[in-house]
């Protein structure tokens, strides 16, 4: 019996998941080894720690293909399970209630595609199987709501212990100061008095038992991330930069900022690596190659992912449809699907964080 089980442990040591990075014994998903000589079973439990609905029959059919040498004529009962917990946030900071997880998606500078990838990621966890929610944090120039497709004029309700209702959209739970002014208000307020909105934005609204609460920041190091930092519970967050030498100089200062504020960088979104002409297929790198890879490596953070300069992107985050929801079969829309599944899986390998939080379990 022991042999089996050393056999299983071994072979699943082996086994790399491609969103996680690791395999399965290392990080901690085998939770159960059960080997029923009676019954000719052998019973493995696989708890993983985030989301991977579009991809949880392929792991399943890879962890049985990898067991297979193991089972020495015994059956494989294999119980894989998603469960999503709260992890720890900087200086051990309580996570917020019914909020397991806050990840912040920041750029060293504007035009990046920020709010694009923050809206995509956002979208693309939900149909991965999260409950998210997304804070539309840039005061100065809230854009989700036009990227939701949210009319202009739409404003959330409130409760009686003057908390917001989050404004539901594409089955997101969502909260911006665009909510709350006409597009063509300009918000000019010194930075603490931005920095209250912000405060307020998150914690009086009424979110209701979020997985992860993607949180679009402002480009720059300034006074509402430094905010951010210490006063909400921040589980990690995401850089967004495209590969030209200016952004990615701004982008480093972004990943410097986290560290020092002791928030974990879960990796890289690489934004307008390549254009692809619609015409004859042409691949030309407008903005440079590999710097989110040299990056990544520079600091030892995963690329989560390299979008290309697309038109139908702009195009459909412009008309209220961001390209998961728009166009969910498209090679762009699944590059941001695997950008989410990894994002969450790196944070899965951090330790949890010190309030317990009801499990969520899916179960096929």
């Amino acid at each position: 019996m022991f042999g089996v089980e050393r056999a299983v442990r071994q072979a699943l040591t082996r086994f790399v998941p491609e969103d996680l990075g690791v395999d399965l014994v290392s990080a901690g998903a085998v939770t159960g080894i059960d080997v029923r000589r009676k019954e000719k079973v052998l019973a493995l439990t696989v708890i993983l720690g985030y989301p991977c609905s579009s991809v949880r029959e392929t792991l399943r059919q890879q962890i049985e293909a990898a067991l297979e040498p193991c089972l020495k004529g015994l059956t494989l009962a294999l119980d894989l399970q998603v469960q999503i917990k709260p992890h720890r946030a900087q200086h051990d900071m309580p996570s917020m209630s019914r909020v397991a997880n806050v990840i912040a998606v920041a750029s060293g500078k504007g035009g990046v595609g920020k709010s694009t990838t923050a809206v995509n990621l956002a979208l693309a966890l939900q149909a991965e199987g999260a409950r998210v929610g997304l804070l539309d944090a840039d005061i100065f120039g809230p854009s989700q709501p036009i990227m939701l497709g949210i009319a202009d004029g739409t404003r959330p309700e409130m409760l009686e212990n003057q908390t917001l209702v989050p404004v539901p959209a594409h089955g997101l739970q969502t909260m911006s100061m665009g909510y709350l002014a006409t597009r063509n208000t300009a918000v000019v307020w010194r930075g603490p008095k931005a920095s209250g909105a912000l405060t307020q934005l998150m914690q009086q609204t009424a979110w209701k038992d979020l997985d992860y609460l993607i949180v679009d920041l402002p480009p720059g190091t300034s006074d509402i991330q430094l905010t951010l930092a210490q006063k909400v519970p921040v589980a990690g967050a995401v850089i967004v930069t495209t590969p030209q030498d200016i952004a990615l100089l701004d982008a480093i200062k972004g990943v410097e900022m986290f560290r020092k504020v002791d928030v974990r960088v879960l990796g890289i979104v690489e934004n307008m690596a390549v254009h692809i002409c619609a015409n004859c297929g042409h691949e030309e790198h407008v903005f440079g190659a590999g710097g989110g890879e040299l990056m990544s490596k520079r600091y030892q953070t995963p690329l989560l992912g390299s979008l290309p300069l697309s038109l139908r992107i702009r195009e459909q985050a412009d008309g209220g449809k961001p390209t998961v929801l728009a166009d969910p079969d498209s090679a762009e829309a699944q590059l941001y699907r695997k950008a989410a599944r990894r994002m969450a899986a790196q944070l899965s390998l951090t330790s949890e964080g010190r309030r317990a939080f009801p499990k969520i379990v899916q179960q096929q």
